[in-house]
C-alpha cells in the first residue's frame, strides 16, 4: 500500500463526505478509494469512518486521525511546493471565506486574470456574511471587515471601503432628498442591515467636520447579507449606507443616487486573517498581494494605508 496515497484518499473522504465525491475529485475509480481507505484501517487496526446508506462520516478515532494527517500532509504539501517551485509558480487549492459582494462585485470579475497568472492554484471560495470559524470549518484565509483584535489571528490589510449613502431615483422623488442626517429620522425609511449570526444592526454614525449624528431611523426591511441590500435599495425599498463598491456601479447608472454629500462614515479596513500558528503559504501570499491590486485598481475602493476617520 502507497501510504500516502491512502492517507490523502481518506483526508478527501472526509472532506467530501462521500466515497463517490472524493473518487470524482481525485479522478479514482470508486472501488480504488475504498480499497485505498480499507488497507488503511487495516494497515492502523482502527475503524476510521462510519458508513450508511445516506453518507459518510469520520468516527472519534478518525476525527483524530484526521486532524493530526492534515496537518501532515499539508507541511508536506508545503514544503514540496515551495521547492518545486518559486513564489511566482504557487499550486494547491486555496479555501478563501469573504463576503458576497466582495466576491461578486470585486473578487470574481477580475478572477481570470489571477488564473492566468497563477493557473497551478485552484481557489475554494466561501461567499457569505457569516462569521466564518478559520479553524473549524478548515478555511485558509478569510477577508474580514472591520479591525482584527484577536491574537491567535495574523491580519494583513489589504485596503479600506469608503461608505456612502444612496436610494433610487423612485425613491427620492417620491420621499424627497435628504440634506441633513437628521432628515433620515422623519419621512424617510432605512434600509437595515443587520450582522448575520447576531442579528445587531449596523450602526450609521455620519460626521461633518466637528458635527456627528448617529442615525436610527425606521425601516421597512432588515437584511443580514449585502447583496440582499443592494437588490432592496434597487427595488427603492429606502436608503441604503453601504460601501460606495457595493453600489458604485449603480450611482454610475444612475439606478442609484447618492445622498447626503458631505456626510461621511469613517472608512471599513478590509484584512486577509490566517491563524497565527498556521504556516504561511505561497498562495496565501500571492492571493494577498493579487487581492490588494484590486483594492488599488477599483475607483470605489482605497488601498492600504491609514483609514480615514
Amino acid at each position: 500500500m502507497d501510504n500516502l496515497t491512502a492517507v490523502r484518499t481518506f483526508l478527501r473522504v472526509v472532506e467530501t463526505g462521500s466515497f463517490a465525491r472524493a473518487a470524482d475529485s481525485l479522478q479514482l475509480p470508486r472501488n480504488s478509494v475504498t480499497k485505498l481507505v480499507q488497507q488503511l484501517e487495516a494497515h492502523l487496526r482502527i475503524k476510521l469512518l462510519n458508513r450508511t446508506t445516506r453518507r459518510v462520516s469520520p468516527t472519534s478515532d478518525g476525527t483524530a486521525y484526521y486532524e493530526r494527517m492534515a496537518r501532515l500532509v499539508g507541511e508536506w504539501d508545503e514544503v514540496e511546493d515551495e521547492l518545486a517551485r518559486a513564489r511566482s509558480h504557487p499550486r494547491g487549492r486555496l479555501r478563501v471565506d469573504m463576503g458576497t459582494t466582495i466576491a461578486s462585485l470585486l473578487l470574481i470579475p477580475s478572477l481570470a486574470r489571477f488564473h492566468a497568472r497563477y493557473p497551478d492554484v485552484q481557489l475554494d471560495i466561501g461567499a457569505s456574511d457569516r462569521p466564518v470559524d478559520l479553524v473549524g470549518e478548515r478555511v485558509d484565509c478569510v477577508i474580514r471587515a472591520g479591525t482584527v483584535t484577536d491574537p491567535s489571528l495574523v491580519a494583513r490589510h489589504l485596503g479600506s471601503l469608503p461608505q456612502a449613502a444612496c436610494a433610487s431615483p423612485d425613491y427620492l422623488a417620491a420621499h424627497g432628498v435628504p440634506a441633513h442626517p437628521s432628515d433620515l429620522e422623519g419621512g424617510h425609511t432605512l434600509i437595515r442591515y443587520v450582522f448575520a449570526g447576531s442579528n445587531r444592526a449596523q450602526p450609521v454614525v455620519l460626521s461633518r467636520g466637528d458635527a456627528t449624528v448617529e442615525v436610527k431611523g425606521r425601516y421597512f426591511v432588515s437584511v443580514n447579507e449585502s447583496g440582499a441590500l443592494l437588490s432592496a435599495a434597487l427595488a427603492g425599498l429606502g436608503v441604503m449606507h453601504a460601501p460606495a463598491f457595493i453600489s458604485g456601479r449603480h450611482v454610475d447608472s444612475g439606478a442609484l443616487v447618492r445622498v447626503l454629500d458631505g456626510w461621511r462614515a469613517p472608512d471599513v479596513p478590509i484584512h486577509l486573517v490566517y491563524p497565527a500558528n498556521r504556516h504561511l503559504s505561497a498562495r496565501v501570499r500571492v492571493f494577498a498581494d493579487w487581492m490588494i491590486e484590486l483594492f488599488r485598481e477599483s475607483p470605489y475602493t482605497l488601498p492600504p494605508g491609514p483609514p480615514r476617520g
